[in-house]
């Protein structure tokens, strides 16, 4: 028990063997894969099971998810590129190399949200709608997917002694990632060195799932066609604003020592609170005495 891969001290949880992958015929497959492709077919399956509750065609989503993929993977891999172009301005093949590591959510979504505009626009679909079935996808997706960081021992918070404190042994993590605290803080275990740090990837699921739930009994109830998609982006920025302030991975600007995702997150989050108080008082305005549908 006291030389388990991950524990949770304080719950009394030790997980005493946890591979990153598994072996067939010589190929490695890793966990971190095979939990994102679970997490993108969840989203499809909750998008389309919404498409159904409003009446709308599920094969709709269906069509979307293959461009959808492609251009979310591409995109979470520029983004990480992006910020971390040391890395790869002078060996520009190891962009291409996905599975040494190296994705980021936000580029992702980016790329998702780009993709479904011009979907929309080709298929003739209101995105405003669109978005609001598809986010509920989205989010369940990268409730899953937060785990394949888990399976990983990486994007993980600062050191901290809570009740969710989780303890990593050091040779199973990213050392670049390991603060100062953390090594001034660290436990020895019959030889086998463990940092204890934050599981910010429980705190992310655990946050979005919270989120789900809200916009899920919110699309029933909703003003305007978008308002979910709204619920999203100030749901998740304030959560993840909060969350990247605690890790020690952060993708930052140039040599300001600031988070792009968490600058990102309180933009987005702010914006969407502007925007969103702005439509309830158009919508109002335009139907004082019965909620409305905006069909623009």
């Amino acid at each position: 028990m006291n030389e388990a891969d991950i524990a949770f001290p304080h719950l009394g949880i030790y997980i005493s063997s946890l591979p990153k992958g598994i072996t067939i015929g010589g190929f490695t497959i890793a966990y971190y894969g095979l939990i994102i492709a679970c997490g993108m077919v969840a989203g499809l399956l909750l998008a389309r099971w919404q498409a159904k509750r409003s009446g709308q065609n599920p094969e709709i989503y269906m069509d979307y998810i293959i461009f959808g993929i492609i251009f979310s993977v591409i995109g979470a891999r520029l983004y990480y590129v992006a910020f971390r172009w040391e890395d790869y301005k002078d060996n520009l093949l190891q962009i291409f190399n996905i599975r040494g590591g190296g994705m980021a959510i936000y580029g992702s979504v980016i790329a998702a949200v780009l993709t479904a505009i011009v979907y929309c626009r080709i298929k003739k679909y209101k995105f405003s709608l669109f978005a609001d079935t598809a986010v509920l996808g989205l989010i369940l997706g990268q409730i899953i997917g937060r785990y394949g960081n888990f399976m990983n021992r990486e994007a993980f918070g600062g050191y901290t002694d809570s009740l969710f404190a989780m303890r990593l042994k050091t040779s199973q993590v990213s050392l670049s990632n390991v603060t100062e605290q953390m090594w001034d803080h660290a436990v020895e275990k019959n030889g086998v060195s463990y940092i204890q740090v934050h599981p910010t990837f429980l705190y992310e699921s655990v946050w979005n799932l919270v989120i789900l739930f809200l916009m899920i009994w919110r699309s029933k109830h909703k003003k305007f066609d978008g308002e979910i998609f709204l619920m999203y982006l100030v749901g998740y920025g304030i959560g993840r604003a909060w969350i990247e302030g605690l890790r020690t991975d952060q993708l930052q600007i140039g040599d300001t020592g600031i988070a792009v995702s968490q600058v990102l997150s309180a933009v987005l989050a702010l914006g969407g609170i502007v925007y969103w108080i702005y439509r309830l008082r158009k919508v109002k305005k335009e139907k004082p005495d019965e909620p409305a549908i905006d069909n623009q």
